[in-house]
Formats: structure tokens, C-alpha cells, sequence
């Protein structure tokens, strides 16, 4: 049942005005159809300097009027939230993520396999009967709308499911990845990965997913030592035929810069992970900039299976960075349990080992490779690659957005990848998202500290406006047990 809405001390003031204009739904509450939101310095998403002693004023869930006081004058009968001391921002929007995956091995049984305890099939089948464990976190978290680039056909009805759904982020959904790797991470009777053999059954596969409803075509460009080379760039360059055919967008998984070159050059409008083996060079620029490439550098997500295993080693359970308790308790317990497992130490040391190493060699060349693509001005967006293994749906954002300004983006450059540019990547259903202006979705954030000083800030969320319906951030938490 969803619990009325209740502001918790140190958060913000409710002054509701008389003559309320219509009602809607509010945390599960009627409430003026009219908002106002003032006090609050407004930071829009676009990049423009902040304003402080704003107003922003929505009409159910749109906004009206976003800036000055003489500018937007609180409407008669608005109702008034009082966020003096709040900083506004859009909502976050995380452009990679997964829900066919559970942010633990379970849903990954390629990297710790425990389907002697956890059946692949049962866990896929939990998953799309009850997305919104993950679709909750996600909200709490401050991320109202994500980008599936990649699950069962089922993700791809998820944006019809959940729309409606206050306590949902906005979802759109690739579908099935296209492959040039035949990988066994597959259902007996329905595929994740479609296998791309050859020239014909790319162009077929695209076609597929397309017809299924995708927002995207998505390939997963791995490089497979026994495949010719040329065989694999032949059935990239068809699938992007076709998608530009078809007029979706194309993207990609290419983390070496040759790959990355194929990608772009069959018209990949977002790569969803950095290149990490190469300094991104002239072509890739060129390249990226005359596609109107989006360049998600998707930073820690390595770093969360090199977490795991440590934790499987050491047999010490990992921390869970979730600031707001926003993670399910089944996710939590299994997050815990990593230290328990009974594993092959010599496997277990062996990932351990290979991973660090990956880590450690791939991490310098991303954060190059990121401060090269935005002086270039690249669009950058943020994406976390949630649902792998301890990159947890939600509080994940946190990391990556903190990473990004580690490895040289300003606070305002990684807010404005964390709004404006995820909505650019979401292609035609991020049109009204991604910034605070009038137009846009009532999708906006009051937080407690100044995230144009440090990014950080975002972790002190107040309030999640989601479609102009108001949550303060205790009421979206998970439940304890």
C-alpha cells in the first residue's frame, strides 16, 4: 500500500495555499494540481549558473515556470513547498542499465556461478514479474528515468508497465543485444544475446528487435579471437544499415578504440562504455562529433566485480553504498552472502587477480581518454551499467558521477551528463526530460548541499518529484527486512 505523504524535520516546509485547482496523486494522496517549489537555488541542467531564491511552479506533471521569483510568480491556489536551504536539479537519469540482471552473481552466473542454489531460470523469471524492487531503488536514489540497453524481450514492455507508476523512473528499453560473441547467457527458450553469424543475420536481428518494440538496436561488439575480423565489422556495419533504415538509434559496446572506430563509423549514436586500451585519437573525434555520438564512459562497473571477488576471497562481506537505504533487502542479503560462499579458492583467485589487473591497467586510459572526449566537446552521459555484479540499481549513480568528476569533469559537467545528456541519449522519449524548464516533466530534485562545489551533494537527497509527484526520500527507502 503506498503510505501518505509525510516531511520529515530538516527537510522541507509544507505551506498549503487555499482554492487548490484540481488534485492529483501525491505519494498516494490528493493534492493541488498546482505546485510551487520555492526558496530553493535552481540549478536547470543545461549548464546555466545557478539561481538562487527561485520558484519553480508545475501544473500536474509538467513544469510551468522555472526561475525567479519576478519571473515566476507562485500561481493563486499553488500549493507552496518551501525549499529554502534545497538545491533544485532534474531528476538523475542513468543511460545504462540492465534489469535482466540483479546486481549480484546470481544474475551474472558468468562470473561466480551459483546456479546450483540460484537457477538461472527462476532468477530471470523473479526479475520480470517484480522489476520494481530495482525500479523503487532506482527512485529513492534520485534517478527518474534509465536506459535498459539490454535484457529479454520482456524489458522492452517495461516503459508501458511502469509510465503510470509514481514510485517508477521513466524506462526505455533496447531489447536484446546483438552479438558478435555466441554468448550462452540465454533462457532455453528466449535470448538475451542474438548471436550475429553473419551479414544476413544482422540485418534480420536488427529487424527483430525493431519489430518487437525497441527504442534501440544494441550490439555488444566483443572480439572474438576465432572469428575473422572482417566477418565481425561486416555484421556491425549491417546492423547499423538497417537501423538507420529503420530510424532507431544505434548503440554500442566497444571498449577498444578499433572496435569503437567500427562502431562509429557504422553510425553508433552512443557508446555505452569508455575506451580503455588506447588514447581516443583524431578519428575517433572526427568521427564521434560529425555522428552526434553520445559518449557514456560507464567508469566503475569493473570495479564492482573486483569487489565481489575480494569479498568471495577474503570472505569479508562488501560494503553496499547506499546513503539513502534505498536497496531491497533480497539484494542486500545477497550482497552479504558473497563472503559466505563456498567457492574453488583457486577460481575465485584467479578472477580476483585478472580483474585487478583489468582495473588497474584500464582506469588511467578511461579518465585520459574522458577528459580528451569533453574537451572535444563530445556529449558525455552518465551511465553506471547497473544490474552487474555489486553495481547496484540506484545508489550506483553516486560512484559513477563521482568518478567522473575524479577523472576530470566539473561538478556542473557531470550534473548536466546526469540530466540534459541522458535525456539526448534516451533519443525522442527523453524530448520532455533531462532539465528544469517550462515544458519538461515535473521530474525534479531538492538535495541538501551544492553539487555545483562537489558532486557529492547528490547523495543528500530531500526530495524526488517524479512526473510533479512529491516523495521525501525516507518514504521511498527500502524496508528494513
Amino acid at each position: 500500500m503506498r503510505r501518505s505523504s509525510r516531511l520529515i524535520r530538516n527537510a522541507v516546509v509544507v505551506v498549503v495555499a487555499t482554492m487548490a485547482v484540481g488534485s492529483i496523486a501525491v505519494a498516494g494522496k490528493a493534492a493541488p494540481a498546482v505546485k510551487a517549489l520555492v526558496g530553493g537555488t535552481l540549478i536547470d541542467g543545461t549548464g546555466a549558473a545557478p539561481v538562487k531564491d527561485s520558484v519553480v511552479v508545475f501544473r500536474e506533471d509538467r513544469i510551468a515556470c522555472a526561475g525567479t521569483r519576478a519571473a515566476c510568480p507562485v500561481p493563486a491556489g499553488a500549493e507552496v513547498l518551501d525549499v529554502t536551504g534545497s538545491w533544485l536539479t532534474p531528476g538523475l537519469i542513468d543511460a545504462h542499465v540492465h534489469f535482466c540482471q540483479t546486481g549480484w552473481a546470481d544474475g551474472r552466473p558468468d562470473s561466480l556461478d551459483l546456479r546450483d542454489r540460484y537457477p538461472y531460470e527462476k532468477v530471470e523469471a523473479g526479475l520480470r514479474a517484480h522489476p520494481e524492487r530495482f525500479l523503487r531503488a532506482d527512485l529513492c536514489s534520485g534517478v527518474t528515468a534509465v536506459f535498459d540497453v539490454g535484457g529479454y524481450l520482456w524489458t522492452i514492455d517495461l516503459p508501458k508497465r511502469v509510465e503510470s507508476d509514481p514510485f517508477a523512473p521513466h524506462v526505455v528499453a533496447a531489447g536484446p543485444l546483438l552479438s558478435t560473441m555466441d554468448f550462452w547467457l540465454n533462457l532455453p527458450a528466449e535470448k538475451q544475446f542474438i548471436y550475429l553469424g553473419d551479414d544476413i543475420s544482422a540485418r534480420k536481428a536488427a529487424h527483430y528487435v525493431f519489430n518487437e518494440g525497441a527504442s534501440a538496436i544494441k550490439v555488444w561488439y566483443i572480439p572474438v579471437k576465432t572469428r575473422p575480423p572482417d566477418e565481425m565489422v561486416t555484421a556491425v556495419r549491417c546492423v547499423g544499415e538497417e537501423a538507420v533504415k529503420l530510424g532507431v538509434p544505434l548503440i554500442v559496446h566497444a571498449t577498444g578504440l578499433n572496435e569503437a572506430k567500427v562502431a562509429l563509423k557504422a553510425g553508433a549514436k552512443m557508446l555505452v562504455h569508455s575506451v580503455d586500451d588506447a588514447p581516443v585519437d583524431a578519428e575517433f573525434i572526427s568521427m564521434a562529433k560529425a555522428n552526434g555520438t553520445i559518449y557514456c564512459p560507464t567508469l566503475t562497473v569493473v570495479g564492482g566485480y573486483l569487489r565481489m571477488y575480494e569479498a568471495a576471497a577474503t570472505h569479508k562481506p562488501p560494503v553496499v553504498d547506499d546513503p539513502n537505504g534505498c536497496v531491497d533487502p533480497l539484494t542486500r542479503a545477497h550482497v552479504a552472502e558473497t563472503a559466505s560462499l563456498t567457492l574453488d579458492p583457486a577460481v575465485v583467485q584467479q578472477k580476483l587477480d585478472r580483474t585487478r589487473a583489468r582495473v588497474n591497467a584500464a582506469n588511467p586510459v578511461m579518465a585520459d581518454n574522458l577528459r580528451r572526449v569533453v574537451a572535444a566537446g563530445i556529449p558525455v552521459a552518465m551511465g553506471t551499467d547497473a544490474g552487474n555484479p555489486l553495481t547496484l540499481h540506484g545508489p550506483a549513480v553516486y560512484a559513477e558521477m563521482e568518478a567522473m568528476q575524479a577523472d576530470g569533469m566539473t561538478p556542473m559537467q557531470v550534473l548536466v551528463a546526469s540530466t540534459r545528456n541522458g535525456a539526448l541519449a534516451l533519443g525522442s522519449a527523453g524530448k520532455y526530460l533531462g532539465t528544469v524548464e517550462a515544458g519538461k516533466v515535473a521530474d525534479v530534485l531538492a538535495v541538501a548541499a551544492d553539487p555545483t562545489l562537489d558532486i557529492a551533494a547528490m547523495r543528500k537527497i530531500r526530495l524526488v518529484i517524479r512526473g510533479g509527484v512529491v516523495h521525501p526520500v525516507p518514504e521511498l527507502a527500502a524496508p528494513a527486512r
